[in-house]
């Protein structure tokens, strides 16, 4: 028997999840009300409209399904609830690049990262490399423009 794979996120990941799941559950009676709207208008072989509505009926299910299975599986994860030494899962992380300039990670799901946000997931590049680590330790990432260094300076659970 396979076990299901919990996916950990923060509680603003899941609320956005449920919320979106909420939105596309509320459009599918609308696109069920525009397949029937434009099987009315006769020969569905030519009726864009149709195929349209058809279409987008299918992304819908489709997201719902995928959205369905990610709520499911969710495991949320309040970072102020944890603590230590090393980077784990929710952590906001203080490191020094090359140039001694501080920027700045929280460790979150894949379906949170937002790099622009200061939100990395923890299966990118710079995530892996980045778990377990502690204070003062020294990283090394290959990242499709070239090689980057990083000193870990903080480790914070806020």
């Amino acid at each position: 028997m396979a076990s299901i794979e919990k996916l950990p996120m923060l509680a603003e990941g899941y609320e956005r999840l449920t919320t979106e799941l909420k939105a596309l559950r509320e459009e599918r009676p609308r696109i069920v009300d525009a397949i029937e709207e434009a099987r009315a208008h006769g020969d569905l072989s030519e009726n864009a409209e149709y195929h349209a509505a058809k279409e987008r009926q299918g992304q819908v299910e489709a997201t719902i399904a995928d959205l369905e299975d990610k709520v499911s599986r969710a495991q949320i994860i309040d970072p102020t609830s944890l603590s230590g030494d090393k980077v784990i899962f929710g952590a906001t992380v203080t490191l020094l690049d090359d140039d001694d300039k501080p920027v700045r990670y929280q460790i979150v799901g894949p379906y949170e990262a937002d790099a622009k946000a200061g939100r990395i997931s923890y299966n990118s590049p710079l995530g892996k490399a980045l778990i377990g680590r502690k204070v003062d330790d020294e990283i090394e990432v290959t990242v499709p423009s070239g090689d980057k260094f990083y000193l870990v300076q903080k480790i914070e659970f806020i």
